[in-house]
């Protein structure tokens, strides 16, 4: 076992299976004591069981270390809590938390219910503002701590998950605001977009040229959940982890602007001006997307570069 994380108290959320548990186990591989937590439901979210959170902490435990199990649902407001209160009652702090619960209701926009988008984003977005809420409590008032909340690539858009990408859109929106009101009291903020072999990934329809396993993303958490991070002063940010290959995403910015001559704008003036002067940002997924109905369309199996 590595020293790392030692002395530090870690609350991660879907931790009973894949990246979750990857991290769970290396964490408390850097010494961290571990608040294991798992819904322990199918990749749709649905058949909850305990036993998924219970396995992992029996095996941190087997190898030396400290865990807890905690099998709340963290899309209500109680089950954030419930993983926060764990930790203190257990080890009496709490100085990062992790969230990579999800699930997936795949579906093309027009043909996707209410349902399947208040569960996805329930578990995603709210999942993770339910366990930053409780544990930026207790790290305001320790003047420290680290929140990690874990999105896509998706979140640039997806053609048959609008729900996913909508709820990981959203969380780096959390992330970078968590960063800016918290960084006064010593807390960060940051973001993971993995590309993983998975039960979530599994049904990806095209070739990934990058990817990597579970125990590829753990490394990067660790660190980020670990003084030498914060020192840095490493917040707001969001890293791809695929495979060998880390990378940072940039952050949103204007690109072009134009302004009014004379007072406001007219619908006349803005035909005129907007196409050459403002024009577009170009959207890479578009174009991929169109060359992979042009592979369909050749019967070829289109790869996502």
């Amino acid at each position: 076992m590595g020293n790392f994380l030692a002395g530090k108290v870690v609350a991660i959320t879907g931790a009973g299976r894949g990246i979750g548990r990857a991290v769970a186990l290396a964490a408390a591989a850097e010494a961290a004591r571990v608040v294991v937590n798992d819904y322990g439901v199918a990749v749709d979210g649905a058949s909850p069981t305990s036993e998924i959170a219970e396995g992992v902490v029996k095996e941190i435990v087997a190898a030396g270390g400290e865990a807890v199990a905690v099998a709340d649902d963290i899309s209500t407001m109680a089950g954030g809590q419930r993983v926060v209160d764990v930790a203190l009652d257990a080890y009496g702090r709490l100085d990062g938390v992790v969230c990579v619960a999800g699930i997936l209701r795949e579906r093309m926009l027009f043909n996707m219910t209410e349902e399947e988008w208040d569960a996805v984003v329930a578990t995603h977005l709210k999942g993770t503002f339910t366990v930053f809420r409780a544990a930026s409590v207790v790290m305001r008032e320790q003047r420290a701590g680290t929140l990690i909340g874990f999105t896509s690539g998706n979140h640039q858009g997806s053609v048959s998950q609008a729900n996913y990408s909508a709820a990981k859109g959203g969380i780096i929106s959390l992330v970078r605001s968590a960063a800016l009101g918290l960084h006064k009291y010593g807390v960060s903020a940051n973001a993971v977009a993995p590309v993983a072999r998975t039960r979530m990934s599994a049904g990806v329809p095209v070739a990934l040229a990058e990817i990597g396993e579970p125990e590829d993303v753990a490394p990067l958490v660790v660190y980020l959940l670990s003084d030498a991070a914060s020192r840095e002063g490493i917040t707001g940010q969001v890293y791809t982890v695929a495979g060998a290959k880390i990378a940072v995403w940039a952050q949103p910015r204007e690109a072009r602007a134009v302004y009014a001559s004379g007072g406001g704008w007219t619908v006349e003036g803005i035909a005129e001006s907007l196409p050459g002067s403002v024009g577009v940002d170009p959207m890479p997924l578009l174009e991929r997307v169109r060359e992979m109905e042009r592979a369909a369309g050749r019967g070829e199996r289109p790869n996502a570069q």
